[in-house]
């Protein structure tokens, strides 16, 4: 999908979501057009595939879970493309909206015991998340196994068909699997707290010979959250919704908008890095992460600097 107008042209990559919502309606309400960018926006089918495209240079921006950032910056990664130090993190969206998602028969997380969960990688795309629920439930490694399946479209598909039993999975695709008759047995942010889920990045190089266009896509971003956040625009805000993410029923747009745009749970209305999530962030990889190297220093993955200018 291009947008209409000229402008710097921005490819920005996805997972396909719910979570994408201000880039539907930055794109379909101006925003970016009257920041002169033309952002092209590109789906991927996973986190391994992402960043390989990330680091070979076939997009500008990933939108993308705080974590593969910090994975691809250490050289902790799946995709056989070593250490990319190169990227960074700009921009703050949400928590990740994430719940883990079971099958109509399991009644408790422990029930999990000896199963093959799916994931999207097994060190990335939140793949630490799963850990630590199903530790708090008293599964450790060894006690289950996991499936590298996808993004969360693929999973979403992948649990529906039976193929596994339990996943992890936001909105829209949590509320999809409610309606089917599967059952949510966890929400991240109630069993972790904060956490910090998607993210923009950018390689640092191209950041730096285009910080107009990283600043202006920060104002578009937070001008299409803030136009979400304002009630008389939903019905509108659920059009956009619908016409972008076409999986989603009619019925379910209005329970999309009430988990996404929630005041306090819902999209970063300034899109700002929380450092406390990113701090739960760097200590999950640090307890799961194949070096388990102790990770402390959010900055080392992030650049406030164009989120500063974008704010002034």
């Amino acid at each position: 999908m291009i947008a209409m107008g000229k402008g710097v042209r921005v490819r920005v990559n996805v997972f396909p979501g719910g979570f994408n919502w201000p880039l539907f309606v930055g794109r379909e309400k101006g925003f970016f057009a009257r920041h002169d960018l033309d952002v092209e926006v590109q789906a991927t089918t996973g986190s391994v595939e992402q960043m390989s495209d990330f680091a070979a240079g076939r997009f500008e921006i990933a939108m993308t879970g705080f974590d593969n950032i910090v994975a691809y910056i250490e050289g902790d990664c799946e995709a056989p493309i070593g250490a990319q130090p190169d990227f960074f993190a700009f921009l703050g969206s949400d928590d990740s909206f994430l719940s883990l998602v079971v099958s109509p028969g399991i009644e408790e997380v422990a029930h999990l015991r000896g199963r093959e969960i799916a994931v999207d990688a097994a060190t990335t795309g939140y793949a630490f998340v799963l850990y630590e629920l199903l530790a708090r439930a008293g599964l450790q490694a060894g006690d289950y196994t996991v499936a590298k399946v996808g993004g969360m479209a693929q999973r979403w598909e992948d649990l529906r068909r039976g193929f596994h039993p339990a996943t992890l999975l936001s909105a829209p695709y949590d509320l999809l699997a409610q309606n089917e008759g599967f059952r949510i047995r966890a929400r991240v942010r109630e069993v972790l707290g904060s956490y910090l889920g998607n993210v923009a990045a950018a390689r640092r190089t191209w950041a730096a010979e285009n910080s107009d266009a990283v600043v202006s896509y920060i104002r578009s971003y937070v001008e299409a959250v803030q136009w979400l956040y304002e009630p008389s625009h939903m019905d509108e805000a659920c059009d956009i919704l619908l016409a972008n993410v076409t999986s989603i029923p009619k019925a379910l747009a209005r329970e999309c908008y009430t988990r996404l745009l929630d005041p306090v749970t819902g999209f970063f209305s300034n899109a700002g890095i929380r450092p406390e999530g990113a701090r739960a962030v760097l200590d999950l990889r640090s307890r799961y992460g194949p070096s388990r190297r102790p990770l402390r220093d959010p900055g080392k993955y992030i650049d406030l600097s164009y989120w500063e200018a974008a704010s002034n």
